[in-house]
């Protein structure tokens, strides 16, 4: 009997680590399974990740206290564990949490790993210690994170050498990298659409731009058809961009902007700069790269580049009499070699958005497209999902939704689209995150800048964006006109009680999950 209570015991507890825990195991899928992004996330959210555990064994610890039969006391704590389940399982997430085969793994080494725990506590140690577990199932977490690093590293080596082997298999395939700290996704489906009028093309969907997402891509969607594969590179640490040039081989390369995105994990510029280039570092001789125009580091690493094929914006295309306003945006597209001209229009907001199609246009003309061609596709693009998209908002609003925004330009973009519509322009926005000890400046100027854009503000999440308050305040904007509110939920009830027709409301970034105030 004592060693069937012993067993049971141990099965509970290990039970109770794992249902207190569901909330950190979404944080871990949410920062893509990598522990210092997970151990910032509990830093953020030490209130929410960590008490909850530590109450599921002060219940049981109490009851030992308390010298309540060993039986009450641990029904006691699976009781409490099934409430943190059950509150973490009904919350109302943006990204909800995906019991993908690899979790499944991780859940499965987790379990082994803490019943071990549990039972060695258990026989060694006083019954106590193993009651405290569930305050410590942060860390068991990382002990299976770490046991199971072996197992995911080997699944995904066979899943990487498959795609590759699918991308061998088509030596005729043209194969295009995108980078950059922002931008990056709208290209690649600008391009998309443009290359479409003329070749059968299979870009990665969404923001597929991990390792794993551009293999998953290719192992499922990737077939004969398809003449040009785009692949979207993304980057947290140096070295990512060089791992996915690796697994696609590129040989048209294509720098969208570099700037302070994800500088809490590189640190600095300079890295960040160093990690974009490695896609030009990529290509091989006979390659072709194309940069943005921005005056600035992506001019830097043209100058850089020694490849003979390397171009920017302007050299075989430029923009003119462009106008832009609700209903999108209108310039004329010359080729700069023949001196021919076409007038394209296009559903894209902002003239900013003319940068980015040039990008493409320079892409498009080598390979071999012509003016009418790629005039063709421009009319055929379209804003991307949550990235400055127009959409009815019923009443006679309009609603602008760049949700996915998340960098100082691009906010500095959505703020002068915003300009262009008539009527009380209206944002909401918890602000930026993501951008290391430069967080506060940056929503600080963001503030500033909207002082002089919008006429009543609403802020989703009061620590996070007091610097905003600062910033508008410091421009003279009306303490009135600022709503500061929990969350999302919240600012839809202050919008719904305030807004009237010929109203434009601007959506301007919807943090994460593991960002929540």
């Amino acid at each position: 009997m004592g060693l069937i209570w012993g067993i049971l015991e141990a099965a509970v507890l290990t039970a109770c680590c794992l249902g207190c825990g569901w909330r950190l195991m979404h944080y871990f899928q949410l920062e893509s399974y990598q522990l210092p992004g997970y151990a910032r996330s509990l830093k953020r959210n030490a209130q929410r990740a960590l008490i909850p555990c530590a109450a599921v064994s002060a219940v049981g610890v109490a009851a030992i206290v308390l010298r309540l039969p060993a039986l009450i006391g641990l029904l006691m704590a699976a009781a409490m564990a099934a409430v943190v389940f059950m509150r973490a399982r009904k919350e109302k997430l943006k990204k909800p949490f995906v019991v993908t085969e690899r979790v499944k793994r991780l859940i499965a080494i987790h379990a082994l790993s803490t019943l071990a725990a549990a039972a060695l506590c258990l026989l060694a140690f006083p019954k106590v210690i193993a009651y405290l577990l569930p305050a410590f199932e942060a860390l068991l977490l990382v002990l299976a994170a770490v046991l199971a690093a072996p197992v995911e590293k080997h699944i995904n080596q066979q899943f990487l050498n498959d795609a590759k082997a699918r991308l061998a298999a088509q030596p005729g395939l043209i194969k295009i990298g995108i980078t950059g700290s922002y931008g990056k996704t709208s290209t690649k489906f600008l391009l998309r659409d443009i290359l479409s009028v003329k070749y059968c093309v299979l870009a990665t969907p969404s923001s597929f731009n991990t390792p794993m997402g551009v293999t998953r891509v290719i192992r499922e969607q990737l077939t004969r058809t398809h003449q040009v594969f785009i692949a979207e590179m993304g980057a947290r640490h140096v070295g990512d961009i060089a791992e996915l040039v690796e697994l696609v081989h590129p040989t048209i390369g294509l720098l969208t902007s570099v700037g302070p995105q994800h500088l809490d994990t590189f640190g600095t510029i300079e890295r960040i700069k160093n990690t974009k280039y490695e896609l030009m570092e990529g290509l091989p001789k006979d390659g072709k790269a194309v940069f943005a125009r921005d005056g600035a580091i992506c001019e830097e690493l043209y100058a850089r580049c020694p490849l003979e094929a390397k171009y920017m914006p302007g050299d075989l295309f430029e923009a003119s009499e462009i106008q832009a306003g609700p209903w999108g945006t209108r310039f004329t597209l010359t080729d700069r070699e023949s001196g021919e001209s076409v007038r394209c229009q296009t559903r894209l907001l902002g003239e900013h958005s003319i940068a980015n199609l040039l990008l493409c246009c320079t892409a498009a003309r080598l390979l071999d497209m012509s003016l009418d061609e790629i005039a063709q596709g421009v009319a055929r693009c379209q804003p991307v999902e949550h990235r400055l998209q127009l959409l009815d908002g019923g009443g006679g609003v309009s609603i602008i939704d760049d949700a996915f925004n998340a960098n100082p330009v691009g906010a500095k973009a959505a703020l002068r689209v915003l300009e262009n519509f008539p009527g009380r322009r209206i944002i909401i926005t918890p602000g930026m995150v993501e951008l290391g000890g430069q967080e506060a400046a940056f929503n600080r100027s963001f503030g500033e800048q909207m002082a002089r854009s919008v006429d009543v503000a609403i802020l989703v999440g009061k620590k996070h964006t007091q610097p905003i308050v600062d910033g508008l305040l410091a421009q003279g904007f009306a303490p009135e006109n600022i709503h500061v509110v929990a969350n999302l939920d919240e600012s839809t009830k202050v919008l719904h009680a305030m807004m009237k027709a010929g109203d434009v409301v601007l959506y301007e970034n919807d943090l994460p999950d593991n960002y929540s105030e």
